[in-house]
């Protein structure tokens, strides 16, 4: 469960009161619209730490108690607030409750980019629980249909399908796509489907193929014999994460491709 879940389900028993960066100046941690949920005891979410944080929190539990104080919060971050960031924040704060969880539901979920991942290995779940807290919406998709674990995270989208490369003619536009099937037989099918959709419609930014170098250069020569470009060929990304990362643990692949797609976004 993401903060914001968690913050949701807490605002079902308790009062709280959300923290927003309403407008900033020069260096600062984080940028407008970002928010924190305070409660009595406890806080989810962070509008970048050290002593502005500090300050809000207990500004926003001053608010919690009662008392008579503005809602409204001006910081400089420099000596005075042990911080050298120099510039200034300018926060607003919101007494929240019950009732206004629908509405912090809508202001708090930031949009998501599409994201299809097809294959349910070990890579695929690390992947899978690395991206959940990140802005990018899942679509996981298999052959297998009991490949998927039982404690799938709340906004996955689990999908059986058999041949696996049928899923991507209605992938949504924009989709990232990552592919580490089982065999690679199935990964090249599902490399030739995106293709030949990016041949007919553009629309998928990035199509990483998990691989190495050596299983990169068999795929290139079977592209080549069905009929693809190099122009076209070169739309895919094989190996996939950032350069310098050389760990194989299913975990430290999963790092390196979040930062990857997080470049794309």
């Amino acid at each position: 469960m993401n903060w914001i879940e968690q913050a949701l389900q807490r605002l079902n028993t308790e009062q709280a009161v959300l923290v927003t960066v309403d407008a900033t100046q020069g260096s600062v941690p984080r940028g407008p619209g970002t928010h924190m949920l305070v409660f009595a005891h406890g806080e989810l979410g962070t509008i970048g730490g050290g002593h502005l944080e500090f300050q809000a929190l207990a500004h926003a539990r001053r608010l919690l108690a009662g008392e008579r104080v503005s809602t409204q919060l001006r910081q400089v971050l420099g000596p005075s607030l042990g911080q050298c960031c120099g510039g200034v924040v300018e926060l607003v704060l919101a007494p929240m409750c019950t009732d206004d969880v629908a509405r912090l539901r809508t202001l708090l979920m930031p949009p998501r980019t599409p994201l299809a991942l097809f294959g349910g290995g070990h890579v695929g779940r690390a992947i899978v629980n690395t991206l959940t807290p990140l802005p990018f919406a899942v679509r996981w998709i298999d052959s297998r249909d009991e490949i998927f674990p039982a404690d799938v995270p709340l906004d996955v989208e689990c999908e059986h399908s058999n041949p696996v490369q049928a899923a991507v003619a209605d992938l949504a536009p924009g989709s990232r796509v990552l592919i580490m099937s089982f065999s690679h037989a199935e990964d090249l099918d599902i490399v030739v489907a995106c293709l030949k959709r990016l041949r007919a419609q553009d629309d998928l930014p990035f199509v990483g193929l998990i691989g190495s170098q050596t299983k990169w250069a068999t795929f290139r020569h079977r592209l080549e014999d069905r009929g693809f470009t190099a122009e076209e060929i070169a739309r895919i990304t094989c190996p996939i994460g950032v350069p310098g990362i050389t760990g194989k643990e299913p975990e430290v692949i999963a790092v390196a491709v979040a930062a990857q797609l997080l470049q794309t976004v």
